[in-house]
C-alpha cells in the first residue's frame, strides 16, 4: 500500500498536464452549447434548494427551532450534491476511457481523480450561493469558518475511496450504473438533508450515523448554524470514515486494475 501511495504520488507530478486536460475536457463538455455556461454551477443548487424549501417549509411545514430552515438545507445539499455528482462520474470514467487506456499507458486511478477533481472546482462554486445565503438570512459569520476546509477535505477523500470502488466494480458488472441509481436515491433519504435528525426514532438514529455524509454534514452544521467547534467525536468519525474509505477503495483498484483490459 506505501509503493502504490508513493507511485500515484509520483505519477500526479509525471502526468499532471494529462490531469488538466482531462479536467478541461469535462468542463468543456458539461458546459458546451450552454447559454449560462459556468452560471449553472451557482444557479443550479439555488434552485434546488428553492423546490426543496417550498415542498418542504411550505406543504409540509418543516422548520428547526433556533436556526434558518434555508441555511439547513443549503448546507446539507451542497455536501450531498458534491457527493453523488462526483461518485456518479467516477464510476463510469475507466469504462468511458477504455479506448485511451487500449492505445497509451496511463495509470487508471487518473481517471476517477480527475472526475473528483472536477466536480471538486464546481462544489467550490457552489459555496458562494451558499454563503449568500448564509448572509441573507442574516445567519452570519464566524471564526469557525476556518475549520470548514476539513470537512470538505474529509468529503473529498470519502467521496474518491467511492469512486474507486465504484469504477472497479463498475468494469466488471455494467449493471452497477442501474444500481447505484437506485443506491443514490436511498442514500438521499438516508442522510439528513431535508429534514431534522431528531426526527428518527432514536432505536434507528445508530443506522443514520454509519453515513458518512451524516457526520461530515453535522460537522458543517456545527460551525455554520450552531456557531459552535464541532465536539471530538464529530472529528473522529470524520476521519476515520474518510481515510478509512479511501484505503478501501485504494486496495480494491490497485488489486484489480490489471484486469480492466480483460473486460473492454
Amino acid at each position: 500500500m506505501t509503493n502504490f501511495i508513493k507511485n500515484i504520488s509520483y505519477s500526479l507530478k509525471k502526468y499532471k498536464f494529462l490531469m488538466c486536460q482531462l479536467v478541461s475536457r469535462d468542463f468543456k463538455v458539461k458546459y458546451k452549447r450552454s447559454a449560462l455556461g459556468i452560471v449553472w454551477s451557482l444557479l443550479y443548487p439555488l434552485l434546488t434548494m428553492s423546490v426543496m424549501a417550498l415542498v418542504f417549509s411550505h406543504m409540509f411545514k418543516m422548520s428547526l427551532p433556533g436556526v434558518n430552515y434555508l441555511v439547513y438545507l443549503m448546507s446539507g445539499l451542497v455536501i450531498f450534491n458534491y457527493f453523488s455528482e462526483a461518485s456518479n462520474l467516477a464510476m463510469s470514467s475507466v469504462v468511458g476511457n477504455f479506448s485511451l487506456i487500449n492505445k497509451v499507458y496511463i495509470p487508471k486511478y487518473i481517471f476517477p481523480l480527475s472526475k473528483c477533481l472536477f466536480v471538486g472546482i464546481n462544489f467550490l462554486l457552489t459555496l458562494i450561493p451558499l454563503y449568500a445565503i448564509i448572509f441573507l438570512t442574516g445567519t452570519g459569520v464566524n471564526i469557525y469558518h476556518l475549520l470548514l476546509p476539513f470537512a470538505f477535505i474529509c468529503l473529498f477523500m470519502f467521496t474518491l475511496g467511492m469512486g474507486f470502488i465504484l469504477s472497479t466494480i463498475s468494469v466488471f458488472l455494467r449493471d452497477m450504473f442501474y444500481i447505484y441509481g437506485v443506491m443514490i436515491t436511498l442514500w438521499t433519504y438516508m442522510t439528513p438533508i431535508m429534514y431534522d435528525f431528531a426526527m428518527i426514532p432514536e432505536q434507528l438514529q445508530f443506522i443514520f450515523k454509519l453515513n458518512p455524509l451524516f457526520w461530515i454534514i453535522y460537522f458543517v452544521r456545527d460551525i455554520i448554524l450552531y456557531n459552535q467547534v464541532p465536539g471530538l467525536n464529530v472529528w473522529v468519525y470524520c476521519i476515520v470514515f474518510s481515510v478509512g474509505f479511501l484505503l478501501i477503495g485504494m486496495i480494491i483498484f490497485k488489486k484489480n486494475q490489471d484486469k480492466f483490459i480483460y473486460y473492454v
